[in-house]
């Protein structure tokens, strides 16, 4: 790291279990976020600004003005925009050193193997399960780390999905592809806008973690919060035998 990069960081160096070889770590990782809005705002915002040295952004959708609300990463001025590249703007703008990518586009299954393949850490930060699942596939096969967050109205929750070692569910363990879960939008049903940053800032943290490979994960725990009386619950997730998605892959 040159001198810059030095005082950019300190506030993290300082921190024994990060130090030198911790940023040094997050400096050759590779995020993929997938969703530039509410969640992906402040996630990838701050893997900007941590200084996580790729970050490849997915959003097929364009910022409008009810985004504004809760989309962090977009400003009035670039209504009509792509969201992908808006987020970029702003996270250069916060971290002109790291690279970022924007995709503007809803990529296949083929497309998104080769993306979460190509990365370090995957951040779900998508609104419908169909999305969810199809992340959730291509990083069992691809055996990479996913943090998935969701919110809607008062209520959010988090975790982590890593396929890399011991026996720990998948996404499918815990919402199964092959059961019908309504998806609820935040167009029709509200969303409190804080709540967003609380979830995608902790998304953002458990990807911080795993790229550096300290502490401990959510592999195995759903944390759900009740943002309407600010209270957390945590619970087990246990992995399914049966699983259509995991259970034929060796953990």
């Amino acid at each position: 790291m040159n001198d810059s990069q030095l005082l950019r960081y300190s506030r993290h160096i300082l921190l024994d279990e990060i130090g030198i070889e911790g940023q040094h770590k997050l400096l050759a990782a590779h995020a993929l976020v997938i969703g530039a809005g509410g969640l992906g705002s402040p996630a990838a915002m701050y893997l900007a600004s941590a200084g996580v040295g790729r970050i490849t952004l997915v959003d097929d959708d364009t910022v409008d003005l009810t985004n504004l609300q809760r989309q962090i990463a977009h400003t009035t001025e670039r209504v009509g925009q792509p969201k992908a590249e808006s987020a970029r703007a702003t996270l250069l703008q916060i971290n002109p050193e790291i690279s970022v990518t924007a995709l503007n586009q809803r990529v296949d299954d083929a497309r998104l193997a080769a993306l979460v393949a190509d990365a370090d850490v995957v951040l779900d930060c998508t609104d419908n399960f169909a999305t969810r699942h199809a992340v959730n596939r291509a990083c069992v096969a691809a055996r990479k780390p996913l943090v998935s967050g969701a919110v809607i109205r008062f209520d959010g929750q988090v975790s982590v999905f890593d396929p890399r070692g011991g026996a720990q569910p998948c996404y499918s363990c815990l919402f199964p592809q092959d059961q019908r879960f309504e998806d609820v939008a935040c167009s029709t049903m509200g969303v409190f806008a804080p709540l967003v940053g609380v979830v995608g800032a902790m998304q953002a943290a458990e990807a911080l973690k795993l790229l550096m490979g300290v502490g401990a994960s959510l592999a195995g725990r759903l944390m759900m919060l009740d943002g309407l009386h600010m209270e957390w619950t945590s619970i087990g997730v246990g992995r399914n035998g049966a699983c259509p998605v995991c259970a034929d892959h060796t953990i």
